[in-house]
């Protein structure tokens, strides 16, 4: 307590600070390139994403393995002229081996191509490490080296795919390295002519507090006569809480209508409690009101 502690560095706040570390996963064609392009983007350029804030410009290094350089400069185009202090790592344009983050020589050579970051996004997960679908060596590695970056006082966004039942490889949800979980989802009568235009769910978060840490849908618009595309966003809260209503007022329990809403079980009570407080639901031992 009597220590003499530097207060931590904003990235984007209030989603991430310096010495943070997130998990965003989703299906195929969600739009997680989009939402890590303009995470990485907005950081770089003290600008905002979805109401989270850079202070100032931060130097940023966005790591892909999946999309290689010519999708990834038609997605930029989208947003603009690049920022200066948004630094690319495309191992197709690398003539050297292919990074592997689940081993030592494959971090080593990683960290060696970059400056001093203080944002580092993997685009994605499966493409830059060789993980198994369980624990082991591998994954001890990556711990590893997501605890030396937090160390050193970077922020780290790992990305990865899903399945129905979360990230394609589990073992990523149960790092202890993260301390943020978000998942992007498909709204309701979601169409891919719709493009980028998803929900996003935090899971797990330690910077986000009380409403912050409410559901949002995203949307990315299409380009306009300049060529750059512009995001709407809202919350999801109001939504859902009608939703949640209609189906606690049903006798489901907390944990039932969560699943039945596709959102966490912290979610769930929380949603519960707040209908509670307002008197939308009977509270815990009272009847139903006639």
């Amino acid at each position: 307590m009597a220590r003499d502690l530097p207060p931590g560095r904003e990235i984007l706040s209030p989603l991430m600070a310096a010495n943070s570390a997130a998990l965003v996963y989703g299906p195929a064609g969600v739009g997680k390139t989009f939402f890590a392009l303009g995470l990485a983007w907005a950081a770089a350029s003290g600008g905002s994403f979805l109401g989270w804030r850079a202070p100032k410009p931060h130097r940023v290094q966005f790591v892909d393995g999946e999309l290689g350089a010519v999708a990834v400069r038609e997605r930029l185009a989208l947003f603009g002229p690049p920022p200066p202090t948004l630094q690319l790592v495309l191992p197709d344009l690398d003539e050297g081996p292919a990074v592997d983050l689940a081993q030592r020589e494959g971090q080593y050579r990683l960290m060696e191509s970059w400056g001093d970051p203080e944002l580092v996004v993997l685009h994605t997960v499966p493409s830059l490490a060789a993980l198994p679908r369980r624990e082991g060596e591998a994954t001890d590695s990556l711990q590893r080296f997501l605890r030396h970056q937090r160390r050193s006082g970077r922020a780290m966004v790992l990305v990865d795919e899903a399945t129905a039942k979360g990230p394609v490889r589990s073992i990523l949800h149960g790092l202890t390295a993260l301390d943020t979980v978000i998942a992007l989802r498909h709204p309701r009568g979601w169409r891919p002519a719709d493009g980028a235009r998803f929900e996003i769910h935090f899971e797990k978060t330690q910077q986000l507090v009380g409403e912050e840490a409410e559901p949002l849908l995203a949307e990315l618009l299409p380009a306009g006569p300049d060529g750059t595309a512009a995001w709407r966003w809202e919350t999801l809260a109001r939504d859902k809480l009608e939703r949640a209503v209609r189906l606690l007022k049903r006798g489901l329990s907390a944990e039932a209508m969560g699943d039945a809403l596709g959102i966490s079980r912290a979610q769930a009570f929380r949603l519960q409690a707040r209908a509670r407080q307002r008197g939308l639901v009977p509270g815990r031992g009272e009847g139903v009101k006639r």
